[in-house]
């Protein structure tokens, strides 16, 4: 375990927008930084980074928090792996406390298998500069190929000798376990035992991830080897740290020059990809000959909505340059065909030319997919009416795919002049064709939901078992995120179930047009939106993030949710802020803001129905006399990951005030010198807006206890009616006076909070 004083030590030094700029191209809005969001299908900068207050959020998925949250969620870490990430980042000596058996298992197996391919890539590039088979046989190879030593050293191209078990020897010797070599796919298991070598008598290519880590590598026959081998790539298999269609190669080395290029080539192999870095293109990628997947999709979105992809002009080139472009173009990314001269590929094209020159061809003969697929496909129709009519209905597909509606009419009216068809007619298919997709989509969703209902009942059933009972306790069913805790409040009388709630994304690129809602509606009326928001149909990709919100909210459940949300939020931004007051023997008292709701709460006997906030406000009474305490330090470093992330997630704001300054003559002459002005020329800078939000964060915490108190009254009230609506109250007297007496003291009470807050009209009815 990282003891509590390192991981305070990382988190001050990670500066949010370095980290998060690593992987997202990031633009100052304000005093905020805002991009494209790493882990939806972000079609507009929804992703804000404050650097004032340490943490990232999109407010459209909900995603994010500080530092650490932003690297787990990213890179699929552990809360202490990150937090070793950022210390070996910014240079922290990281000392462990004693972990338990179980928590250095679950730790250290990822570490180990990146360690094994970290050691394993350092070895075969070791062995192609030093050994002699390595030099005479694998350099030799590169070097056919041109490749410079720095290309070389950059991509760590290796070479792995002809052994049956040479990685495994070396790598037992420098003390990897067994298991996890064979876990990364360096070697396998034969019936006898042994470890065998997978890439024995091949040159060697690291897969770097996002971060820079090995996840994997692809090894090569050498060309006098390869006739009449029936794979001449192998490829790891997949394993807790490496899935194929999570990755592409030469992402990390490219991804700067893609977002300073706002454009990425792909290309299908390993040497496409360093033959054109030598030729000094370098935003590009390679999807290694597979079909591309809607995670590949998502990391190039990130940096760029421009792909350009190259193949070879023969009918190879052709037919992998329309594989899989509907995913892309469903994504909202704009796609162009670039086909290579007949007998080119892009890496013997790269050795020709230097990087203008290729730059040069490209502008010249990139096609816009749809355009390119529309000629393809008319070329080979001719004037066959059956061909001409199929052509025409698979170009409508690919154009009804595509999420943004402007988009979608200029290629209708393009297709409709070049096919000579009717623009009408394809329209109206195109939409016949959109709605059919969302539809697909839609019964996705449900399926994934199901899917995620049963393997959550399967769980708590298991769970339950283990723990001796025969059933799942109630708030285990359902969907994961379901944690709903019943909690008595003495007060009150009233028992009540916490509301599992999260705010729906403001907006969907992928949203139908209001034709197509309307049409979904009609079809799926008892779906209800997600709360907060208008129904809206999921993307083709991210299903699992993007499925309906089915969970069943009250309109009393909200209300809670939002005042408890409200008071916690201002308690982490300034819980240590003071409220005076006297107290029951009138001498003056001077309390914290989370003192000061624990007290009132406390009082009356209430409990927060949200349990994590519950939770959140018990740990601050327990740590409260915890020396230089803050509860926004409290919690952002907290080690509990729910704590710390809705943590974040409350220091994180959408909207910046701007409050105008009253202009004075002296302004007049300072822009007469000064002519460049800045934002603190016509407002008031964040940080005093910052300090004025300090200062009303004591009254608005006394008003909104007031509001929370003047709601438990009512729901209390509201059930006592109901109650007493009940006829067979009347047979038992002494029960009905008591219920009326209540009503009576529950309406004093909510007439007293009403004078009280001033804005309440009392409807005794």
């Amino acid at each position: 375990m990282i003891p509590q004083a390192t991981i305070e030590r990382i988190l001050d030094a990670a500066n949010i927008v370095d980290v998060v700029s690593e992987y997202v191209t990031l633009r100052r809005a304000g005093a905020n930084y805002k991009g494209l969001c790493p882990f939806h299908d972000d079609k507009t900068p929804s992703f804000s980074v404050s650097p004032s207050r340490g943490v990232c959020k999109c407010f459209s998925c909900g995603k994010g928090g500080n530092a650490v949250h932003f690297i787990m969620e990213l890179e699929q870490l552990t809360y202490y792996e990150a937090l070793k990430f950022l210390a070996k980042k910014y240079g922290i000596e990281v000392e462990e406390k004693e972990m338990t058996e179980e928590q250095r298992q679950s730790i250290s197996e990822r570490e180990s298998l990146f360690a094994v391919n970290e050691w394993a890539a350092d070895y075969f590039h070791d062995k192609l500069i030093n050994d002699i088979d390595g030099r005479t046989i694998g350099l030799a190879y590169f070097r056919s190929r041109g490749f410079r030593d720095d290309i070389i050293e950059r991509f760590k191209l290796g070479f792995a000798v002809d052994k049956w078990d040479d990685i495994a020897r070396e790598g037992v010797k420098k003390g990897f376990k067994e298991d996890n070599i064979v876990k990364t796919g360096l070697c396998y298991r034969k019936d006898d035992g042994k470890l065998t070598d997978r890439f024995r008598g091949r040159v060697m290519f690291p897969w770097f991830n996002i971060s820079g880590k090995v996840v994997a590598f692809g090894g090569r026959v050498l060309d006098a080897r390869t006739k009449g081998v029936s794979q001449k790539y192998v490829n790891s298999p997949e394993s807790s740290i490496y899935s194929k269609g999570r990755e592409l190669y030469g992402l990390y080395q490219a991804k700067k020059m893609i977002s300073k290029e706002d454009c990425v080539y792909m290309v299908e192999g390993y040497t496409d990809v360093i033959s054109m870095h030598q030729c000094g293109i370098e935003n590009v990628v390679a999807n290694s000959g597979t079909a591309l997947s809607h995670q590949q999709i998502s990391l190039l979105h990130r940096y760029t909505n421009n792909i350009t992809l190259l193949y070879d002009g023969d009918a190879a080139g052709i037919h992998a340059a329309l594989r899989g472009t509907d995913m892309l173009l469903a994504e909202g990314m704009n796609v162009k065909i670039l086909l290579l001269p007949d007998g080119d590929d892009p890496d013997s094209f790269a050795r020709k030319h230097n990087a203008t020159e290729f730059k040069e061809y490209v502008e010249r003969n990139q096609t816009d997919f749809i355009i390119f697929k529309a000629n393809l496909l008319a070329d080979d129709a001719g004037r066959d009416p059956l061909k001409r009519a199929n052509l025409t209905k698979d170009i409508i597909k690919s154009i009804s795919v595509i999420p943004e509606e402007i988009s979608r009419s200029v290629y209708i009216h393009e297709c409709a002049e070049m096919l000579g068809i009717d623009e009408a007619v394809l329209l109206r298919e195109t939409q016949r064709d959109r709605l059919k997709h969302i539809e697909e989509v839609r019964k996705e969703a449900e399926r994934e939901i199901e899917r995620a209902k049963y393997l959550a009942q399967k769980e708590a059933t298991a769970k339950a078992q283990a723990e001796g009972q025969t059933q799942p306790a109630e708030g285990q069913q359902g969907t994961p995120a379901a944690t709903a805790t019943p909690q008595a409040t003495a007060t009150t009388g009233a028992t009540t179930t916490a509301p599992s709630v999260a705010p729906a994304p403001d907006g969907d690129p992928h949203a139908p047009s209001p034709e197509e809602l309307e049409y979904l509606e009609s079809l799926h009326a008892d779906t209800p939106p997600p709360f907060g928001g208008e129904p809206v149909a999921p993307t083709s990709s991210g299903i699992a993030d993007a499925v309906y919100d089915l969970r069943r909210t009250t309109a009393e459940d909200k209300h809670f949710f939002g005042l408890e949300q409200m008071i916690m939020r201002l308690i982490v931004r300034y819980g240590d802020r003071t409220i005076d007051g006297v107290d029951t023997d009138g001498n003056p008292l001077s309390v914290t803001l989370h003192e000061f709701v624990a007290s009132e709460l406390a009082i009356d006997n209430l409990a927060f129905r949200t349990p994590l906030y519950a939770r959140m406000l018990q740990m601050l009474e327990e740590h409260a006399g915890d020396e230089g305490m803050t509860p926004s330090k409290f919690f952002t470093c907290n080690p509990d990951i729910e704590v710390s992330r809705e943590a974040a997630d409350l220091m994180s704001e959408r909207y910046k005030l701007f409050v105008k300054k009253e202009r004075k003559p002296e302004d007049d002459e300072a822009d007469a010198t000064d002519l460049g002005g800045s934002p603190a020329d016509e407002g008031e800078s964040e940080p005093d807006l910052e300090q004025q939000a300090a200062d009303k964060a004591p009254d608005q915490v006394v008003h909104l206890m007031l509001d929370y108190k003047y709601a438990v009254v009512k729901a209390e009230l509201k059930k006592v009616r109901e109650q007493l609506k009940d006829k067979s109250l009347m047979q038992d007297i002494d029960r009905c006076m008591e219920i009326m007496e209540r009503h009576k003291e529950l309406n004093e009470t909510q007439r007293l909070l009403a004078q009280r807050l001033g804005d309440r009209v009392v409807n005794n009815g």
